[in-house]
């Protein structure tokens, strides 16, 4: 093994407004394994978390609740904490963005970066509703649509004649909370200025394994775009920490929630330090020696590869060692659905089946790679049946019983396969090496190449056959044989699943399992009594889970239609029948419409009549869309709109990507004009 290092781990930090499901744990799961195989090689290795707990989102679901902000976050990071632990991430401390020592930390690092020339101020114009005393979103703010005059339009976008223009160009405008007419005022908005640290940037991401190929050339299209300068200040009312060193008798302005969010892995680390006495400054400073790395989903990569490395160069920080992305879940090949019971809370999947289960078969489908994984149902219980409980846990169940029988639980004194065993003790660096490169699926293929030796050594021994014609001795060769693979075997799996491994190492009577004590041979050794490690996946099991988290659409009460509606519903069905232009009630009902935000939109090169489209849809992850409307718009003109997206189209490959959905536009004399909505509109709101 190499020398010692010492190495401080994050996952990223999951918000405070909801529980964890599958599509988190890919993330933890995958730092964990990491974390525990590394430990294992001899490493001195801190994993710490915390939830995000800042944002209007945060506020907003307190007030639906009837809650304070503080009981919200305290509330569901209960719930989290819960979760990890029955997946068994191993958490050296999991904290909270709110908390004095994140406050602190980002105060500090903002006034450094202050100091620094790298904060400057803007002032925009908006709308401020003097009853209530707050600068009013869009979407509390309704009037005249400025160019047809419809009345009662959002501050964005008019519902009638679709136009898109700001809040301030609403004709008698009025806040939807007092009803009172807002008056134009200026708001003071803090920027971070990014674009200083663009040759800073630019060297940093070509460091050694710092990022991915993926992420690196996805930096180089940000880079060859332009950096901008980043808006890091909300106005109250807002739940967060105030910004410092801000002007008397200027209104509060408080960081926005991207700010202080990573600045949480510093805050944990550091609770971490002042409870346990590890030197915070040693892993932080400027100069040290020590490795930091993150684990993310590619959603956040600007925000990690970008922002964060900036903000720490700019306070004269240590950056990171590097930055590990990692791709979205499908179930079944789809986005995760809660109509399909496929959108799986961790809270659900544990009431029905074993968290090592799921540990295993993602360890089985991870890379080092920014590629999606699927977790297929059918194939999740078998390959866990086939490799887990079929190979692993089989060498010690067809083994151990002879041991006991025969010899009082002691094996053998000498190996009569050393050549093997040491075959399989060899292949353990593969392993190793495997595993601190991220590439788990290859390492659990090599765990069970070394199962199928083990195996079929057994079967070609056959110590059954053996015991029954009482050649006592060559049993117990056999199984000393087959005992010693299956404890390399448990030393190699012991990452992936702690909670078998330990009691596997209960059942060997061994005291640790770490990589150098795949070494030891246990010879004259006395094993304990055998108990099953694992059972079967069973389909009723699994089933019953997929029940348990579909969303139950037939609770939701149905809508009334006028008697004018319900005859044309009628009419169209009746045509549909009989073989007309018009399609039936039930033809349109397979098509899902849904509100769907902007996210990015970007000109495709080679392609000009395309526009690449990322789109959140209200799901797990975003989706990627192309549509032929490059002639219609610039990129920027639809980028932060909300737009109707078909989201059951089957995904179509295309020259440059795949396309996973369909955008609606409008159609006149060959003009196209794409539907929008009123930012109101919530994403993933189904269109009926």
């Amino acid at each position: 093994m190499s020398a010692n290092r010492k190495i401080l781990v994050t996952s990223a930090l999951p918000y405070a407004n909801g529980p964890i499901h599958l599509g988190h744990l890919v993330e933890y799961i995958q730092t964990d394994i990491w974390v525990r195989a590394m430990k294992a090689m001899g490493h001195t290795v801190t994993y710490v978390c915390a939830d995000d707990a800042h944002g209007t989102a945060i506020m907003l679901k307190a007030e639906a609740n009837s809650i304070t902000p503080e009981e919200q976050i305290a509330t569901v990071k209960a719930s989290h904490e819960k979760d990890f632990a029955g997946f068994h991430i191993g958490f050296d401390n999991y904290y909270s963005t709110h908390s004095p020592e994140n406050e602190q930390f980002s105060q500090e690092i903002y006034t450094k970066l202050e100091q620094g020339g790298y904060i400057f101020t803007k002032d925009v114009e908006q709308l401020f509703d003097t009853e209530k005393g707050l600068f009013l979103a869009d979407r509390f703010v309704k009037g005249e649509c400025p160019e047809c005059g419809a009345k009662d339009q959002y501050g964005d976008n008019c519902e009638v004649c679709s136009s898109t223009y700001n809040a301030t160009e609403l004709k008698n405008p009025y806040s939807t909370l007092s009803n009172s007419t807002p008056v134009v005022k200026s708001s003071k908005h803090y920027f971070f200025d990014l674009p200083k640290f663009e040759d800073f940037l630019k060297s940093w991401t070509k460091g050694d394994n710092r990022l991915q190929s993926a992420i690196y050339n996805k930096l180089s299209e940000w880079f060859d775009a332009g950096l901008a300068p980043w808006d890091i200040s909300r106005d109250a009312p807002y739940f967060g920490f105030k910004i410092p060193n801000t002007p008397a008798g200027e209104p509060d302005k408080y960081f926005y929630v991207w700010l202080d969010a990573p600045v949480g892995y510093m805050a944990s680390f550091k609770n971490l330090c002042e409870r346990t006495g590890l030197d915070f400054d040693e892993y932080w400073k400027k100069d040290s020696t020590t490795e930091l790395y993150h684990f993310i989903g590619k959603d956040i990569v600007y925000f990690h590869a970008l922002f964060w490395p900036a903000m720490l160069e700019g306070a004269g920080l240590r950056t990171p060692t590097a930055v590990n992305a990692h791709g979205f879940l499908t179930v079944n090949g789809e986005k995760m659905s809660k109509s399909r019971g496929t959108f799986i809370k961790a809270e659900t999947y544990l009431n029905h089946l074993n968290p090592e289960y799921l540990r295993y078969y993602f360890a089985s489908k991870l890379s080092a790679s920014v590629e999606d994984i699927n977790l297929d149902l059918e194939d999740f219980m078998q390959k866990v049946n086939s490799d887990l409980v079929g190979k692993v846990v089989n060498i010690a169940s067809r083994c151990a019983g002879f041991i006991h029988k025969n010899n009082d639980g002691k094996l053998a004194d000498t190996l009569a396969e050393p050549a093997l065993v040491q075959e399989i003790i060899d292949a353990g660096s593969d392993i190793a090496a495997a595993y601190e490169a991220r590439e788990f699926g290859r390492a659990t293929r090599l765990i069970m190449a070394c199962a199928d030796k083990a195996n079929e050594y057994i079967d070609t021994h056959k110590p059954w056959a053996l015991n029954k014609e009482g050649k006592t001795e060559e049993v117990q060769a056999v199984c000393t044989v087959a005992l010693n693979i299956f404890h390399k075997l448990v030393i190699y799996l012991a990452p992936i699943l702690p909670v078998l491994s330990d009691n596997a190492r209960n059942f060997l009577n061994v005291e640790t399992l770490d990589f150098d004590s795949r070494q030891q041979h246990l010879l004259g050794h006395s094993i304990n009594a055998f108990s099953p490690l694992m059972s079967r996946v069973e389909k009723d099991k699994v089933d019953a889970m997929v029940n348990d988290s579909k969303e139950n659409l037939e609770s939701k009460p149905a809508q009334k239609a006028d008697n004018k509606t319900d005859n044309k519903v009628k009419n169209a069905d009746k045509a549909a029948q009989a073989g007309s232009e018009f399609i039936g009630i039930d033809d349109f009902a397979k098509v899902t419409m849904k509100v769907a935000h902007v996210v990015e939109c970007n000109s495709v090169e080679e392609a000009d009549k395309l526009l690449q489209f990322t789109l959140d849809v209200g799901e797990e992850s975003t989706r990627n869309v192309f549509s032929g409307i490059a002639k219609f718009y610039k990129p920027e003109e639809l980028t932060g709109k909300k737009v109707v997206c078909v989201t059951n189209l089957a995904p179509r490959k295309m020259k440059f990507g795949i396309s996973e959905g369909m955008i609606l536009s409008a159609e006149k004399d060959g003009q196209l004009t794409v539907i929008t909505l009123p930012d109101t509109m919530p994403v993933g709101a189904t269109l009926a």
